[in-house]
């Protein structure tokens, strides 16, 4: 995914992230380098930080938490990460080639 911080692979989207724990707020800042930095409240012990983060992507997508998955960077700052069908795309996400899907824009 080098460059490509969000991609499509089939009716899944790939996204390569940089996490900020513990920041005042949840928020995704925008790129950095060739990831998307995302900041969460969560701190990083014990796995926190991670279930944070994709329950967050869950709601910022609007998919069940189950549809969301960490690919790599379990334990680093630089994550990859798998939302399978979303719903909700925001702006900074490139729509998906020639669906039929329809998704509404955040």
């Amino acid at each position: 995914m080098k460059g490509e911080p969000a991609r499509w692979e089939g009716e899944a989207l790939l996204l390569a992230l940089h996490v900020q724990p513990r920041a005042r707020r949840d928020e995704v800042c925008g790129p950095h380098g060739d990831r998307i930095k995302v900041r969460i409240t969560a701190p990083p012990l014990e796995g926190r930080a991670n279930q944070h983060l994709l329950r967050y992507l869950a709601a910022l997508f609007g998919v069940p938490g189950s549809r969301v998955e960490l690919l790599n960077g379990e334990r680093g700052r630089e994550k990859r990460v798998r939302i399978l069908r979303p719903e909700t795309l925001p702006e900074w996400v490139p729509a998906p080639p020639a669906s039929s899907h329809p998704h509404n824009r955040r």
